[in-house]
């Protein structure tokens, strides 16, 4: 494990790990914390501006960890160090500015929420500070900050104006400007201030989201395994985990974790992060593949984009495009004035509102924002016109709510793995409804119903042609369509008034099996209590259809009163709880508890939690 790797290496050591040292700042506790707050913030800008230098004087650490980049005094891949803030730690991932190296600078800005754009006063604007700023400005940057380096050579109030002009024209609109010298420590003091006031003024990240870690390093220590390295933009990770690898489906759980180099027992965004991933070996993960909360994310490869480009560049055919660490191939097709189709080499586990950046060779050309992670088929004539006009309505910044009334009917799970999250519970199983459109097709089953109830000849409407007529995705939505003066009686949607065509003989019989069992708390009958009152397996199916019993598997059924008690003992649990705690609190068996339980989940009367656990949703 990673713990006896750097215990044994010892404190402030550098442990070599093929070409990657990592630095071991502090030695290993055998208290495990969660990390403290801390904010990760990119550099960008120029080659040879001084951004490496400004961040060993601003930590006392060196980001360039390669021998090469040593040697030649240039960054070549992305490094990470820290220091203390005000308001917590600052991470830093230190970019490559070279156009050669493009690939790596996407790479290091794409998952971060801020940028510390450097510019030299001795050369001010130059070519890559303008291929920087076009990448951040594509991924829709908003919160940054210049340094004017080298001011011990050069008055920087030119540079300073000029850099300030074209950051006024992207997505980072008005940034601060601080003049500092590497060198002299000039100015120093006012950028940490700086750096405190930018880490301020970014909106705190959800705690509870989904994980996507984007990796930007993978790597094996002998006697650990694989660790893989990443900046965690939002949720938690803890050690025991599961993490799935969107690649591949593959799951692995998290053996060891660590923050800035300190073991921690979970990590919550944004931080960055190292784990030691059980049962991963060397290849299985690499930079640009994503670890997610196991089930929460969409892979696909197809979204519909709206794009925006470099002034006079066309949308070419194909061209590369870059999402955090991830760099894939694609081909896109024209829809509208500025949206496509992009078809993209390998599946990605997009969300809606990611943005993304577009280059062909080593240019960037624009960015575009994901509207559709699962886009309908073009295959009619005039789809991609009329499809054009849909998208030109799509936000760039989806809700569930925008989402849930753009698509009518929608699973929940559809809806997280699209990356937003549902702005309202199920109505039944998983299914959402929009509200306006739940209206509309209650108004609409009335009409059926009316309509067979007017014609003697007509067979009564089943919950199944309901589902067919109406084209909903499951019969399950049909029961809660169904409100006064309507019911469902053996398995048809009915008028309140129509007769119950249940044999008397079964009808008397669930009433003399109500009576037989106590009324005050919750009961299920036995076979003998069945038989006792005449209810046999057809006599059972009949009552079952009519909804005078509910039936839980094929040798447990309940009265309607049972499930609604309890629907009300659970409620009195802390929520959520467990199907040990909810067989206690009825005090019943495990055989009884597992599949009430399942059945209250489908009638929308509970709802699965994250962990496996149960919670009443209100719904009766």
């Amino acid at each position: 494990m990673l713990a006896a790797v750097f215990k044994t290496v010892g404190r402030g050591a550098i442990a070599s790990v093929g070409s990657i040292p990592i630095r071991l700042r502090q030695s290993v506790t055998d208290d495990l914390r969660a990390t403290p707050q801390m904010h990760v913030i990119a550099t960008a800008g120029h080659v040879d501006h001084g951004k490496s230098a400004l961040l060993r004087a601003l930590t006392g650490m060196e980001p360039d960890r390669l021998d090469e980049e040593r040697d030649r005094g240039l960054t070549v891949d992305l490094g990470f160090v820290w220091t203390d803030g005000a308001a917590g730690q600052l991470a830093f991932v230190d970019v490559p500015g070279h156009e050669r190296f493009i690939a790596n600078m996407l790479a290091g800005i794409g998952s971060v929420p801020a940028v510390l754009f450097v510019v030299a006063a001795d050369e001010g604007w130059m070519p890559q500070s303008a291929e920087h700023l076009l990448a951040l400005d594509a991924l829709g940057a908003r919160r940054g900050l210049l340094a004017v380096t080298k001011s011990d050579l050069m008055d920087p109030s030119l540079a300073t104006e000029e850099a300030l002009d074209e950051i006024r024209g992207s997505s980072l609109g008005e940034v601060p400007a601080v003049a500092v010298s590497a060198v002299t420590g000039a100015g120093l003091p006012r950028l940490r201030d700086a750096l405190d006031q930018l880490v301020d003024s970014m909106p705190a990240p959800d705690p509870a989201a989904p994980v996507r870690l984007w990796v930007d390093r993978s790597f094996t220590i002998r006697g650990a395994g694989l660790i893989v390295t990443g900046t965690l933009a939002a949720g938690t990770v803890g050690v025991g985990d599961t993490l799935e690898l969107a690649s591949t489906g593959a799951t692995h759980p998290v053996r060891e974790l660590q923050s800035l180099n300190d073991r921690v027992e979970r990590a919550t965004g944004t931080a960055r992060v190292a784990m030691n991933l059980r049962g991963a070996r060397r290849g299985d993960v690499n930079r640009g593949d994503a670890l997610v909360t196991p089930g929460s994310y969409r892979r696909t490869t197809v979204a519909d984009v709206r794009i925006a480009l470099s002034d006079g560049v066309r949308l070419p055919r194909e061209m590369l495009l870059h999402l955090a660490t991830a760099m894939v191939s694609c081909t896109a097709r024209p829809l509208g004035k500025d949206t496509a189709r992009l078809t993209l080499r390998d599946a990605l586990p997009l969300w809606l509102g990611d943005r993304v950046v577009l280059r062909t060779g080593r240019t960037v050309i624009g960015g575009a924002t994901v509207l559709d992670v699962d886009p309908p088929a073009l295959d009619r004539r005039g789809a991609a016109r009329r499809r054009a006009g849909e998208l030109a309505a799509y936000p760039d910044a989806p809700t569930g709510t925008s989402e849930l009334r753009r698509r009518g009917i929608v699973s929940a799970a559809a809806l997280r793995s699209s990356g937003v999250e549902p702005p309202l519970a199920p109505v039944a199983g998983d299914w959402l409804v929009d509200p306006d459109l739940h209206t509309s097709l209650r108004k609409r089953l009335t009409e059926l119903v009316e309509t067979r109830r007017s014609d003697p000849a007509a067979a009564p409407l089943t919950v199944d042609e309901a589902r067919s007529l109406l084209d909903l995705p499951d019969a399950r939505l049909v029961p809660p369509l169904v409100t006064p003066p309507l019911a469902v009686r053996n398995g048809t949607v009915v008028h309140g008034d129509a007769p119950d065509t249940v044999a008397p003989a079964v009808r008397s019989a669930v009433q003399r099996l109500a009576g037989l069992l106590p009324g005050d708390g919750f009961a299920v009958p036995s076979e003998a209590d069945l038989q006792a009152v005449g209810l046999g397996p057809a006599e059972v199916s009949a009552a079952v259809r009519a909804e005078h019993l509910v039936r839980l598997s094929p040798a447990v059924v309940l009265l309607p009163d049972a499930v609604r008690h309890a629907v009300d003992t659970l409620a009195q649990l802390p929520q959520p709880f467990t199907a040990s705690e909810a067989r206690q609190s009825l005090g019943t068996t495990r055989r009884i508890a597992v599949p009430l339980l399942e059945h209250l989940a489908r009638h929308n009367h509970t709802r699965r939690t994250g962990d496996g656990r149960h919670q009443v949703t209100g719904r009766r």
